[in-house]
């Protein structure tokens, strides 16, 4: 039988680095996991912002999200979220909202410059809007860098004659960068992808005839989880799990380099 793994991208492959901005309060976080956050209310949706966040330094600071998201028609996804939504109802909040401004995403550049100097992978933002009230609550700028061992690995399983795939909630842009480094097809490079829509990645897999093994790390993946033949939960990043995923897995590992002993 033909087999494929599919890898969620940011905290899998790569080690996550995130500031998180309270717009209320101008508060930053380095320590909050976005997703967990989201989870634990039915009012918030992370919605990535297909942009190259780098090219906001050069516009006004003071200057309103909405009407840079507006002007620039940047187009979004919404990645995670506890209810039904849609790009309509987000539209209409990012086209309208009237607080957040641009450094309430580029305040957290200097951060991210400490723990990754070129920002190199993963650069990118994104939003959690209160769809009930009508706001950005929070702004997400993020970058990471290659766990040890994840371009052996991938080039292991490939001669091993497995099909990779990616199947990750953050910018379509990134992805098809990383994907181009790993050496994984264009074709199988899926961003921005929601909860949703990485089962569907599994699905379509297993309807192709492939038996299927996803590998992530957050919440996001645990419909994945649940389709896939195997289901494989990394620890690499070293944040706290949710017992919602814990329940999912059929294998825990603490390094990518782990996958590769995995037979499935």
């Amino acid at each position: 039988m033909k087999k494929a793994i599919v890898f969620d991208n940011s905290g899998t492959l790569i080690e996550r680095y995130r500031v998180i901005k309270d717009v209320t309060s101008g508060k930053l976080f380095t320590d909050i996991n976005s997703l967990d956050l989201i989870d634990q209310t039915d009012s918030l949706a992370l919605v990535v912002l297909q942009y190259n966040t780098n090219k906001l330094l050069d516009l006004d600071s003071n200057t309103l999200l909405s009407d840079v998201i507006k002007e620039f028609d940047i187009d979004f996804d919404i990645s995670f979220t506890n209810f039904k939504t849609n790009k309509e109802e987000v539209k209409d909040i990012l086209y309208n909202e009237k607080s957040a401004v641009i450094s309430d995403i580029t305040d957290g550049f200097p951060i991210l410059r400490k723990k990754v100097p070129h920002m190199e992978l993963c650069n990118g933002s994104a939003v959690i809007l209160d769809m009930h009230l009508g706001i950005i609550s929070y702004t997400i700028t993020s970058a990471g860098k290659l766990f040890d061992g994840v371009q052996e690995t991938i080039g292991d399983l490939q001669s091993q004659g497995y099909e990779i795939v990616l199947a990750s909630g953050d910018r379509k842009g990134a992805i098809n960068r990383l994907a181009e480094m790993l050496g994984v097809k264009k074709d199988n490079a899926h961003g921005s992808v929601s909860t949703r829509g990485k089962c569907e990645v599994v699905k379509s897999l297993q309807d192709d005839g492939y038996q299927v093994m996803m590998v992530g790390d957050g919440l996001n993946d645990v419909l994945a989880f649940n389709r896939a033949d195997v289901s494989v939960l990394t620890i690499e990043q070293q944040e706290e799990v949710s017992p919602k995923l814990m329940d999912k897995t059929d294998y825990i590992i603490e390094s990518i380099r782990e996958v590769s002993q995995i037979d499935f």
